[in-house]
């Protein structure tokens, strides 16, 4: 038999790997796909995104009913995103916002059009107020390939387990790869948790690419930042998103960094204004102030810049949410878990010998980015920091549960070792005297 020609052959190949898996080229569809939540910071809403390959009308029916017809319905808008690969694949991005839902009540939803519906989907609407109980997954850094803790996160969700997820930067691994299928692939692989979940967000390093532009198209975060920075308040929280991206890549503008300070600032004010009511501050940005992995990352330098800023003196934050009294501090981009004592400029102020989380006089740091991805787990120095309370190479994710205004549960969940909890505190807080710091 004759073989082919080695010409042949590559012609062959290159034309298969543009088709697809399949061989040949899927038509564009208006069947939505990458189906996912986020809550737009209006009590008694909901956002809904979905990706469409076609331009297509965007609707959501809803209603209360599991089976049976879906009564109620809302209208959003389609926006085109070209990313900035070779190809400039274009995908359309819907968003509908549903409103006046009734606070703590499951909905069940499809999205879509005429032209082809996702499947049903249920969510719980948020509950108004300071006066509840709110439950969270949070994590960071979760690939497309060895996404290690979405399994477990996936029956979580199904058993009701959480009201929220907080993704801490870095996704897919990268969402711009083979010109951005692989944020396609990771976002349907989420669609399971996000779809049931408001799935809020922040920009991680992994993001960079085409000035964030797949994380801003994908994503549906309040405020006017396209998802960059922005906050919310959930129960007794008020809860900060921000990018700590905006230090490292300044080709996009430095004066990204002095916008995102005044911002920050500025919710600090109104959010200590509003302590009475929203007692918890916390906030989430991707790289850490302070790690002790053995990495050359900026959170193992000693004058990090999110820490201290451009030039270790301009812009920096721990500064910021010392004085501003920030209550916890959830990182990622580190592969491991690390709880650290309550820290400001390198000094432990734990509340007391016998319960340093009781009354701490500095914030908590939480790194929690060993979710999984294909650049495995970072490992640790061999000796622990004085400020470094529990270090734990292992996949998993974290549990936050904002009890009320003066407890919080952290617990750490191994993937590893089956689930089983690997760290567990309470931060307590009194709320007489509670402001800042300083």
């Amino acid at each position: 038999m004759r073989s082919f020609h080695p010409c042949w052959s590559c012609c062959c190949l290159l034309l298969f790997s543009s088709l697809g898996v399949q061989g040949s080229p899927k038509a564009p569809s208006a069947a939505p796909e990458q189906v996912h939540l986020s809550y737009p910071g209006e009590p008694g809403s909901m956002t809904v995104t979905w990706t469409t390959w076609v331009p297509a009308p965007s609707e959501v029916q809803f209603g209360l009913q599991i089976s049976g017809p879906l009564p109620l319905r809302a209208q959003g808008t389609v926006s085109p995103f070209v990313d900035g690969g070779i190809l400039r694949r274009k995908l359309y991005i819907h968003r509908v916002t549903l409103r006046r839902l009734l606070p703590g009540v499951q909905y069940v939803y499809r999205c879509g059009s005429t032209q082809g519906w996702s499947r049903r989907f249920r969510f719980r609407a948020l509950k108004n107020g300071p006066h509840w109980s709110p439950r969270l997954a949070v994590f960071g850094d979760l690939g497309a390939d060895n996404p290690r803790a979405l399994p477990r996160l996936r029956r979580d969700t199904l058993q009701g387990m959480y009201d929220a997820v907080l993704h801490v930067g870095d996704f897919a691994y990268n969402m711009d790869e083979d010109n951005a299928r692989v944020g396609d692939k990771f976002m349907n692989l989420i669609e399971p948790v996000a779809a049931s979940l408001p799935y809020m967000t922040c920009p991680g390093n992994h993001e960079e690419r085409y000035n964030f532009s797949n994380y801003k198209a994908r994503f549906s975060m309040p405020g006017n930042s396209e998802g960059l920075w922005y906050s919310w308040d959930l129960g007794p929280a008020h809860i900060i998103s921000f990018s700590t991206e905006v230090y490292f890549f300044l080709h996009y503008g430095r004066h990204l960094v002095e916008k995102q300070f005044h911002w920050l600032e500025s919710d600090l004010q109104k959010a200590n204004q509003n302590r009475v009511a929203r007692p918890w501050i916390i906030t989430m940005g991707h790289r850490p102030m302070y790690c002790s992995n053995a990495d050359l990352d900026d959170c193992t330098w000693h004058e990090s810049k999110v820490r201290k800023g451009l030039l270790g003196k301009f812009y920096g934050l721990e500064d910021l949410f010392y004085k501003y009294g920030v209550d916890l501090q959830l990182w990622a981009h580190e592969h491991s878990y690390e709880r650290l004592w309550p820290i400001y400029n390198y000094q432990v102020y734990n509340g007391s010998r016998e319960t340093p989380y009781t009354n701490p006089r500095g914030p908590v740091h939480i790194i929690t980015g060993s979710a999984g991805c294909e650049e495995r787990l970072t490992s640790f120095t061999l000796f622990p920091r004085p400020w470094s309370a529990v270090r734990v190479k292992e996949y998993g994710y974290t549990r936050l549960h904002i009890l009320n205004g003066t407890h919080v549960h952290i617990q750490q969940v191994s993937d590893d070792q089956d689930g089983k909890i690997v760290d567990d505190i309470w931060v307590v807080r009194p709320l007489l005297g509670r402001m800042m710091y300083l």
